[in-house]
């Protein structure tokens, strides 16, 4: 541990070592993160760079309180949901839908691969919440925080990514190839 926070003091003071340490310490662990909220692994990758170019900067705001892995996680998720609300407004879903589909076994009969490819198609409003919910453990509350929407509309994004995770699921046990 004392490593750890000699690795963060020496990032706090701006040394390249210590944020090249940082970055091999951390880069695999929040690669997932940004692989799980980005269309294809290209934008992943420019996600974790700006990452860690905002942990870089905000380092001085850690005070060894809690763990430095989840703020750094923190860091990252939000990092790359201000980009996606600066790249597109999350617009509003206005028609109701149901609040949950039933679960699905479904998901358990297919390879990781897989599913991470159909969960990287889907639109960013249904993706971002399909993660924050399903993978990540928010609150409709939280998600609804975090990406400026009501909390209908961040039910409404999780029902419509079951949908169409479902369906492209159901295409592929019956062998039918899906666009988008």
């Amino acid at each position: 541990m004392s490593n750890l926070v000699e690795l963060i003091n020496n990032c706090k003071k701006g040394n390249r070592q210590a944020q090249e340490q940082l970055y091999r310490d951390y880069s695999r662990i929040l690669f997932g993160i940004c692989l799980k909220y980005s269309r294809n692994k290209t934008e992943a990758e420019d996600n974790l760079h700006d990452s860690f170019m905002t942990i870089y900067s905000k380092i001085d705001q850690f005070k060894h309180q809690g763990s430095f892995e989840g703020w750094i996680k923190r860091i990252t998720v939000n990092t790359v949901l201000q980009k996606y609300r600066k790249e597109e407004t999350l617009t509003l879903v206005t028609d109701n839908i149901e609040d949950e589909l039933p679960e699905d076994s479904g998901y358990l009969n297919l390879d990781l691969a897989t599913l991470l490819n159909y969960v990287q198609e889907l639109p960013n409003k249904y993706r971002l919440t399909f993660n924050l919910y399903v993978l990540d453990g928010y609150s409709h509350k939280e998600i609804s925080e975090m990406l400026g929407t009501s909390l209908g509309t961040s039910k409404s994004n999780l029902a419509r990514a079951r949908m169409i995770l479902k369906e492209k699921i159901e295409a592929n046990k019956a062998g039918i190839i899906m666009e988008g």
